[in-house]
């Protein structure tokens, strides 16, 4: 009785719109942001082809993963015009590894259109940022209010999360993406430029997603460290880790197929997957279709026409991976072809020492792998 009396009292309070939670979040973070190698310091302005930069890397990547390969970025590539005058195979090179290839092939079609549209400097407003090549909502509203001061709130995962808890969304994600992004513009300060004091809308944005990444967590959140937890409707009943709520997920059909490891000596038969599509532009040792239902000796047929070859010999076990929309299972073969063999159409031999050159994804790493095992 105790406990819910308590939580009837808390919830008037947080219904009540007495505390000033823009407030209590810059006091906040002040305190305990985190230094991030593409965040600006404390009285710095904001690099925009920083913030762009390292918005496009996260985009469904963790901090940790993308911290090093903002780094090598930047020091190979340290502003748009440098990354505007870069080949598109030089930039999926360097993307090896971090996943979601579409967004090295549309962080090189932005740079390329910021030099070529823009002079080299970045649009100042959400409605021009969007018009760029893999920009899409959240990402110009990132941009515009971090690099730039517009007063807008950018809505990520980590935003997600501390606002449904905050304001208790009891619609589940998708559907309550309009709300919460609805309620998180309450967390903006109200701009008071007329006095010569800006809203820190970056600021403000960049808390909240400090605040979901280090407190606000999905699981155990350390609400007792909160700057807002006495204004927190879930804390308050105590149900916080129940958001936010999600519909259930739907998994695409199993996709299946084979990929052939095919050795020259000390090289490897490799090709250029199409720049469009999935993986777009990557490199990949040959590959048969991948679908669901295929078996084996379907596949097979689908081998590169090596007339060297006389028998291919399949690994044990198979390569799982998951994309977003569907998990794939490949099996592999191997074969060993003589020296003078030549690469069939549209197919190359790279030396196995050179592989960390070429732009080949997680999972064509873990085919090779497997294939030299």
């Amino acid at each position: 009785m105790v406990r819910a009396a308590t939580a009837t009292r808390d919830t008037q309070k947080v219904q009540s719109g007495t505390v000033d939670r823009p407030a209590l979040l810059l006091a906040w973070y002040d305190r305990h942001r985190r230094r991030l190698p593409w965040r600006a310091l404390p009285g710095e302005a904001a690099d925009p082809y920083r913030v762009w930069l390292s918005e496009i890397m996260l985009q469904q990547t963790g901090v940790k993963w993308v911290a090093p390969y903002f780094e090598k970025f930047v020091a190979r590539w340290p502003d748009v015009g440098a990354m505007g005058h870069a080949s598109l195979d030089d930039v999926l090179r360097m993307w090896a590894g971090l996943g979601y290839y579409s967004r090295a092939r549309n962080l090189h079609a932005c740079a390329v259109a910021v030099l070529r549209d823009h002079g080299g400097a970045f649009p100042d407003t959400e409605e021009g940022l969007r018009a760029l090549p893999g920009v899409g909502p959240y990402t110009a509203a990132a941009i515009a209010a971090i690099a730039f001061g517009r007063r807008t709130m950018p809505v990520d995962g980590n935003i997600e999360r501390v606002v449904s808890r905050l304001f208790a969304v009891e619609e589940a994600l998708p559907k309550a993406k309009p709300q919460i992004q609805q309620l998180a513009t309450t967390l903006l300060r109200p701009s008071r430029t007329g006095r010569g004091d800006k809203s820190r809308a970056g600021d403000s944005a960049q808390a909240l997603m400090d605040l979901g990444s280090t407190i606000c967590t999905p699981k155990k959140p350390a609400c007792a460290l909160c700057p807002l937890n006495e204004d927190c409707a879930a804390y308050a009943r105590g149900d916080q880790e129940t958001f936010p709520r999600k519909a259930p997920k739907k998994t695409g059909a199993l996709r299946r197929g084979a990929a052939f490891v095919v050795m020259r000596g000390g090289e490897v038969l490799v090709r250029t997957r199409p720049e469009k599509g999935l993986l777009g532009g990557m490199t990949e040792v040959p590959t048969s279709d991948w679908l669901a239902g295929r078996d084996d000796k379907v596949a097979l047929t689908q081998a590169p026409p090596l007339k060297a070859v006389a028998r291919w010999h399949r690994r044990a076990g198979v390569v799982n991976h998951v994309f977003t929309h569907f998990p794939l299972e490949l099996a592999v073969y191997t074969a060993t072809v003589p020296a003078r063999t030549r690469a069939p159409k549209g197919m190359r031999w790279v030396p196995i020492a050179s592989l960390h050159d070429e732009a080949l994804p997680n999972l064509m790493r873990k085919v090779i792998a497997h294939g030299l095992e």
